[in-house]
């Protein structure tokens, strides 16, 4: 989970309580309507004849993060106010979801995949919205958009225990309609949100800033390329995760695999509370080197549990989702809005964004879609020996990366002005 950092002034006089509630409610229901799907669509489609075009499922998104900063850019910035366009998307998004739900259950496999496609592409762009929305309406928002913010993994949590343990619906097309439901539900509650204009009403569009290629004179700096090199890698295993993680719980034999990962979102509120801690002692290259580490323990557990379904490795595996998720890309953030000038911060952060939950993405989805389908699909008796190769190959890949970018980062400035 991840939102696409932008900047927005706040208000002139203070906000009444009730708005910090309402704005509450909006990012728990905005990442509810993620959860509600994303953890088990694999699952779903494994169970309905569709096991080798998971990782299609999961390229969706990485070409929405792609694309979206064109439309917010060009329509949602410019011509209405943030929480009408956060309302039309959702209506928008819910519909794609009830058909996709219908098509799935069909076993229409191009049309679920389209529809898929164009949820996601209603859907990515409220991300930004809504911290647009947030930040706007928040007098103080260093202190008081976190606060706001983890509503938002509590609203992932809360959609996970409701399809996987309330509906048991980890392999049914409820989790379609349960998504769609909420997506609705935003769509109307947006309306009560309060006015927010456009944020860059009256400004030129242009397609350099929209993909914030002004940024990439950092690249100039060997510090900041050999980051965004590093991060656009790691990336690249770490959509293996997302995409099959749930899959192999159901194969270990957990019962309720959306319910099991959900302790990876519980990890991610403990860790980002501890976080500014660990970032004060050990600075930006260490909390990134952690964060890479992380991801390569967590691979190497769930290859250790393949073979005798040893559930609680694949648990200790989840529970390390703070660190891997947190430690990378909040530090990855702090990192680019210390490089980039007031300027070019809103472009340096959405270059990070299609480097990493972009292209990173998008190749990552495509990789161990050919790895899986190589690998595990149609294995029979050898199917759990077939995983434990399935997730040598990310950890491997993590922890050479993380060796390429602990020879070559060096950025002392960057750790002498730690948060």
């Amino acid at each position: 989970m991840s939102d696409i950092s932008v900047t927005s002034s706040a208000p002139a006089t203070p906000s009444p309580p009730y708005v910090r509630t309402r704005l509450s409610v909006m990012m728990f229901l905005e990442l509810f309507v993620w959860g509600a799907w994303y953890v088990t669509c694999g699952n779903f489609m494994a169970a309905h004849g569709m096991k080798s075009a998971i990782y299609l499922a999961y390229t969706v998104g990485p070409l929405a993060a792609i694309l979206s900063p064109f439309f917010l850019g060009i329509v949602a910035d410019r011509f209405f106010a943030s929480e009408r366009v956060l309302s039309v998307l959702h209506l928008i998004g819910a519909a794609a979801m009830f058909a996709a739900a219908a098509a799935g259950a069909a076993q229409m496999q191009g049309l679920f995949i389209a529809m898929l496609l164009l949820h996601m592409l209603a859907y990515m762009p409220t991300l930004s919205l809504t911290t647009t929305i947030g930040l706007h309406h928040l007098t103080n928002p260093e202190k008081q958009f976190p606060l706001i913010r983890v509503f938002g993994t509590f609203g992932w949590i809360a959609a996970n225990l409701v399809v996987s343990t309330l509906f048991k619906a980890d392999n049914s097309s409820i989790q379609f309609y349960v998504t769609g439901a909420a997506a609705t539900l935003l769509a109307i509650f947006s309306l009560a949100l309060p006015n927010t204009p456009a944020p860059a009403k009256g400004r030129p569009v242009s397609a350099r800033a929209i993909l914030g290629l002004d940024s990439l004179s950092l690249m100039k700096s060997p510090s900041f390329a050999i980051f965004i090199i590093s991060s656009f890698l790691i990336c690249i295993p770490l959509a293996a995760y997302f995409a099959y993680a749930p899959v192999f719980a159901a194969a270990v034999g957990f019962k309720a695999p959306a319910a099991a990962l959900s302790l990876g979102q519980v990890s991610e509120v403990f860790f980002m509370i501890v976080m500014p801690v660990f970032f004060v002692r050990l600075g930006v290259k260490y909390m990134l080197l952690l964060a890479m580490a992380a991801w390569a323990v967590r691979y190497a557990f769930f290859a250790c549990a393949a073979p005798a379904e040893v559930e609680w490795m694949l648990i200790v595996g989840v529970l390390l989702h703070g660190i891997c998720y947190d430690f990378f890309f909040v530090t990855g953030f702090i990192y680019a809005d210390k490089k980039s000038s007031a300027d070019t911060r809103g472009q340096v952060q959405g270059f990070l964004v299609l480097v990493t939950q972009g292209l990173g993405m998008l190749v990552g989805a495509q990789l161990s879609g050919f790895i899986f389908n190589s690998i595990v699909v149609g294995q029979g008796a050898t199917l759990l020996h077939q995983w434990q190769k399935f997730w040598l190959i990310p950890s491997l890949a993590s922890l050479v990366i993380m060796v390429i970018f602990f020879l070559a980062f060096r950025d002392p400035a960057a750790d002498e002005a730690r948060a």
